[in-house]
């Protein structure tokens, strides 16, 4: 029987997911944590919505600064790992990002390491944005790091084998009907696995819209994770800080 969860629902649920991934850089993560911080000057305990927490990497950091932090994320398994983690000003919850979460609250929204564009309609796409900046106060910071399409777009098609916990992961990524899209086979005791991750191609003129629409205006917008120039032909992130008006 197919399964008819969306990618997303089925691979940030799998064990395998966070197998993959596991050696994302922590201390590359906190750093920037650190230069957004300087960059927005929030006071401490500030209230801030991690929007697509993961594993809570970035809040359990962010917390530690003496922030107040909610993680929301879709996927049960990754806020039952977060809950571990749970203070007076750390909280998580399962929720859907198109989805508001809290109005007029927070005072800023972020939303991290690409976890954006993921819907197949481009509406459905905006929805995260409308919902983060009616979570908002007046005058508070939306962060979206995502890729920059137009250096994505320059390596691809693009294969390779990632060997992880002795699992032999290979993956294809190409572009079809402005997805980019990466194809994960492998075998785990005897069985075979295929996941797919299917990420829309967008660009600054993209968010740009979404911005305008949701009431929010762009105030930087930085091409790396030591927040370097943005650079279209160049730059491996598109991170844009907007305030709601």
């Amino acid at each position: 029987m197919k399964d008819s969860k969306a990618w997303f629902e089925s691979w940030f649920d799998s064990p395998y997911y966070h197998i993959l991934y596991k050696d994302r850089d922590m201390k590359e993560a906190e750093e920037f944590i650190d230069h957004l911080m300087d960059r927005l000057h929030l006071p401490s305990a500030s209230k801030i919505l991690d929007m697509g927490c993961g594993k809570g990497r970035h809040s359990v950091y962010l917390n530690r600064k003496g922030y107040n932090i909610t993680g929301i994320d879709l996927s049960k398994e990754n806020i039952a790992y977060c809950k571990q983690f749970e203070n007076e000003n750390l909280q998580f919850a399962e929720h859907d990002m198109r989805r508001i979460f809290r109005t007029n609250y927070f005072d800023a929204v972020v939303n991290l390491f690409t976890s954006f564009g993921y819907f197949a309609q481009q509406h459905q796409n905006e929805l995260p944005i409308l919902a983060a900046a009616k979570g908002l106060n007046k005058g508070g910071y939306l962060v979206v790091d995502f890729f920059n399409s137009h250096s994505v777009l320059k390596h691809l098609p693009h294969e390779l084998v990632k060997e992880v916990n002795g699992i032999k992961f290979n993956i294809k990524k190409k572009i079809e009907n402005d997805f980019i899209i990466k194809d994960i086979e492998f075998e785990d005791e005897g069985k075979h696995f295929s996941f797919r991750e299917e990420v829309r191609v967008l660009f600054l003129e993209d968010f740009h819209q979404f911005y305008m629409h949701a009431g929010l205006e762009i105030i930087s917008i930085y091409g790396d994770y030591h927040l370097n120039e943005f650079k279209i032909g160049e730059s491996p992130r598109l991170i844009m800080i907007t305030r709601k008006l």
